[in-house]
């Protein structure tokens, strides 16, 4: 089972190229643009992902498969409908999936980089299979599976291109409504104000509706809260892994325990007074 965002993958290559030297020939800042091992480690993650994907698709079709089939309804594909809650169902899970520490410690991959650019878009998890509980939901819903497989490509694809610097903010509507550039900078922020930000993948309104939304103001400082500082791919992949592990294991209590891994990233028992 190839991943439809494979498809994509040529152009995004090309796309990444063209950026580069877009910062090469029109300089903006030393401090911004493209670093080569930088560069490396993202491309590295990337196809790291899609390798993992591989295997990983067939088992996520057989759980949504067997889900749809025990639906109480089945959404025909033919109908608009169908395809819009699929849409708002799937934006939505996107954004509950961040909300979690042990989830997190797959998605923070992404956000490791201390660079913004479109090669930044390809620095994906190797471990895909913490999100599968917040899509599994659509599946009983009664959407067909290749429905959920598509639409996540896509929204994939749609986020890619949010991984730039090249882009002011856009016409007032598409930034009230849509996720942008401008809103995605801020999600991979590491200023205080910029933590636990601006969630959404296609769509900025869930983060408007439950109070998670910041404008991009100060300058973005990319990163983590406490950089990893390697290009390794492996590190990159699993030490927030290892970080919620010897959280666990320093704990004293189980509800400790428990919030170290189902908390939200950052989570710490509180100290007695």
């Amino acid at each position: 089972m190839i991943p439809a965002v494979v498809y994509a993958i040529p152009a995004f290559v090309l796309l990444v190229v063209v950026e580069a030297l877009s910062y090469r020939f029109l300089p903006d800042d030393d401090e911004r643009g493209y670093e080569l091992r930088d560069t490396v480690t993202s491309m590295s993650m990337g196809a790291g992902s899609q390798v993992v994907a591989v295997p990983w698709k067939a088992v996520t079709i057989l759980l949504y498969a067997a889900l749809y089939t025990t639906a109480p309804w089945h959404l025909p594909p033919s109908s608009a409908w169908t395809w819009v809650l699929l849409f708002f169902g799937d934006d939505l899970a996107y954004y509950a999936f961040h909300r979690v520490r042990v989830l997190w410690a797959s998605h923070v991959v992404h956000h490791s980089s201390v660079r913004f650019n479109l090669s930044t878009a390809l620095r994906q998890s190797w471990t895909p299979m913490t999100g599968l509980p917040f899509w599994l939901p659509l599946a009983l819903l009664g959407v067909p599976p290749w429905m959920i497989l598509l639409q996540q490509a896509f929204s994939l694809v749609y986020q890619f291109f949010l991984h730039t610097e090249r882009v002011d903010r856009l016409w007032r509507p598409v930034e009230w409504i849509f996720n942008t550039p401008s809103h995605h900078r801020v999600h991979h922020g590491s200023n205080h104000a910029y933590l636990d930000r601006n969630y959404g993948g296609i769509l900025i309104v869930w983060d408007r509706l439950f109070a998670t939304f910041e404008p991009e103001g100060e300058r973005v400082v990319y990163g983590l809260t406490k950089n990893i500082d390697t290009y390794n791919p492996a590190r990159v992949a699993f030490h927030e892994f290892a970080a919620a592990w010897r959280d666990v294991r320093a704990a004293t209590r189980w509800r400790d325990r428990a919030g170290h891994l189902f908390g939200p990233p950052g989570w710490a028992p509180r100290t007695e007074a």
